[in-house]
């Protein structure tokens, strides 16, 4: 079994002296030999690992070795097989949150086809190249790190897609967006990509406010963002989401085909000109969604390792079979989207729309805080401690990284990136921390949005199928978020009160989602600086997460704490065996004075 790296690292920076020219030539044969003999041996291909455990059902009727197999840490010799095989799942379990958000975008600035393509693959370009720069360990100067050094891979943030889908409604809102009224009485919006390039100009701009952050002390980012705020704003997040696009979605779409207008006529979902269009809600949309969503769940009772690290990809492929079968699928996009892609293939307008600006910050606040928990898991999953100085330098460098992802990502025509937190399970699962996994994991992202054909796929899949999945995917997002707050230990009155405040503003938002759009309405001839500022409130209010997170920042900081629960004087001259149940279910005995 590969033994996990327990030896300490300087977080000073290494020194690397200055070696003879001799030294460095048997440095470079020594390297050479190695990557010889990993090539051309079999340890080096396919090593120790029980690949039959990785890829055999766990049917009723097949009894299952529950031998693990070696845990590989992070620095550990790895089999080249066991790496593509590994980064090739971490990949796929990214794969349906990297894709969902470009073509959220897209539907809701109602984007050509080729454009749309092109933003799935830039998407999975740009994760590819920065995941590889968060999963280094560079040190800059003194005690300070840009990346985690752990397997932590970065992807489109869900914050920025709830924040983003505001400033979109605000832009059609204010004209800066042309939109029109169809014959059933609804707004049609028209195609926008300036918005587009407002969103990632602002976001470039707004990305020096997380660097700044990662800079400041690691304690003092835990001590303004404990897992009361993070936890619920990562909740907020995740069921904010789940009712704007994922059931949305399920039931047909997203947009404003599932309102009612005055005539009383339901439009087409998802537009009059999709394959087989019906009204918002019907059965054959439900029924689609369902047999995605009952596809991952039968995978992870029934599905091998393997199989349960992708159980979203597996409920898109289902759904996606049975919706061509049947109908409701169009090749239009495959057949549009190019052969071979890249980044800059198609560029946007950057610019900075004003309103966005202060809703932006508080996203990159947003980013800070997932980055902390998921960084956090990261090291836990992977074996690693999670205090010390060398685990706040992998939380300095991981936020750091988180920064400068934002700032990149917008030159690479992509919204914000943020640490994901899906690859941690495929870690526990496979018991594969290796940097080398994560590797080859940015190279099958890249390799997938390079091929142009795949993003005309991805873009292909019915609206329903996709709701069926992204419902689950954001359900788990709102479950991350509860088990932040689980883990945030004693939860007294005062967390109590905190997190009940801000669920009022959260979810109140959520369910009249339209509350605070008339507040300044009645403010008679504002100037332009005074409403962009009044736009930027009416944004941060009317998106769930950020509303209640800031409640939930300031009454963290204003509360004072309740007092400590003084220590009970212990009586050694008595004590009595009691029993406890420890984390694997055995029960022991320990003595214990009362």
């Amino acid at each position: 079994m590969a033994a996990v790296d327990s030896q300490p690292q300087s977080i000073s920076g290494p020194v690397v002296p200055s070696l003879p020219l001799g030294s460095r030539l048997d440095g470079v044969k020594g390297v050479v030999q190695r990557i010889k003999r990993k090539v051309t041996t079999k340890q080096g291909w396919i090593g120790d690992y029980d690949y039959a455990w990785l890829c055999t059902p766990s049917l009723p009727f097949m009894k299952r070795d529950n031998r693990l197999p070696p845990f590989y840490a992070l620095d550990d010799s790895l089999p080249l097989l066991l790496g593509m095989t590994s980064g090739l799942q971490h990949a796929l379990a990214m794969l349906a949150g990297l894709i969902t958000p470009p073509i959220i975008f897209a539907s809701s600035l109602n984007l050509d086809p080729e454009l749309s393509a092109y933003m799935i693959s830039a998407s999975l370009i740009g994760c590819g190249f920065l995941s590889l720069l968060q999963m280094s360990r560079i040190h800059l100067f003194k005690g300070y790190y840009l990346g985690t050094g752990l397997l932590t891979v970065v992807g489109t943030s869900f914050a920025t897609l709830s924040t983003a889908n505001a400033v979109f409604n605000a832009m059609y809102n204010d004209g800066t967006c042309p939109s029109t009224v169809g014959p059933d009485g609804t707004f049609v919006r028209g195609p926008c990509p300036d918005a587009y390039g407002m969103v990632l100009g602002t976001a470039l701009v707004c990305s020096f406010f997380e660097i700044f952050l990662s800079f400041c002390s690691p304690r003092i980012l835990k001590r303004l963002f404990p897992p009361i705020v993070t936890g619920t704003v990562i909740l907020m997040i995740g069921a904010s989401l789940i009712g704007e696009s994922g059931i949305a979605n399920w039931g047909g779409g997203a947009n404003n085909c599932k309102l009612r207008p005055e005539t009383g006529l339901f439009a087409l979902c998802p537009t009059i000109n999709a394959p087989r269009p019906l009204p918002w809600g019907s059965a054959e949309f439900i029924g689609l969604g369902f047999l995605s969503f009952s596809t991952i769940i039968l995978v992870e009772m029934f599905g091998s390792p393997f199989m349960r690290n992708i159980s979203i990809i597996c409920g898109l492929v289902v759904g996606c079979v049975v919706a061509g079968a049947t109908g409701y699928m169009s090749d239009s996009t495959i057949k549009s989207a190019p052969a071979i892609t890249f980044l800059w293939v198609h560029r946007f307008k950057l610019g900075v729309y004003p309103p966005a600006i202060l809703p932006m910050l508080a996203v990159y606040v947003s980013l800070a805080m997932e980055a902390i928990g998921d960084i956090t898991a990261s090291a836990e999953v992977s074996k690693q401690p999670v205090v010390g100085p060398i685990f706040d330098s992998r939380i300095q460098g991981g936020v750091l990284c988180d920064g400068i992802a934002g700032l990149l990502s917008a030159l690479f025509t992509v919204t914000p990136l943020s640490t994901f937190a899906q690859n941690n399970g495929v870690i526990a699962i496979t018991r594969c921390a290796n940097r080398g996994a994560g590797r080859w994991c940015c190279f099958f992202l890249i390799l997938f949005g390079t091929i142009g054909k795949i993003s005309g796929v991805f873009l292909a899949i019915p609206n329903s199928v996709l709701g069926g999945v992204t419902t689950f995917l954001f359900a788990n997002v709102a479950v991350s978020g509860v088990r932040v707050l689980a883990a945030s230990g004693t939860f007294g009155r005062r967390d109590r009160f905190v997190l009940g405040a801000a669920l009022s503003f959260g979810v109140g938002n959520l369910l009249s989602h339209d509350i605070f759009t008339h507040l300044f309405e009645r403010v008679d001839n504002p100037g332009k600086g005074l409403k962009g500022l009044f736009d930027s409130i009416t944004i941060v209010l009317s998106t769930p997460f950020l509303s209640a997170g800031v409640v939930a920042t300031v009454l963290n900081l204003v509360l004072p704490h309740e007092p400590e629960e003084p220590t009970p004087v212990v009586d050694d001259s008595s004590s009595v065996d009691v029993e406890r149940v420890d984390v694997e279910g055995q029960t022991e005995k320990s003595s214990k004075a009362y």
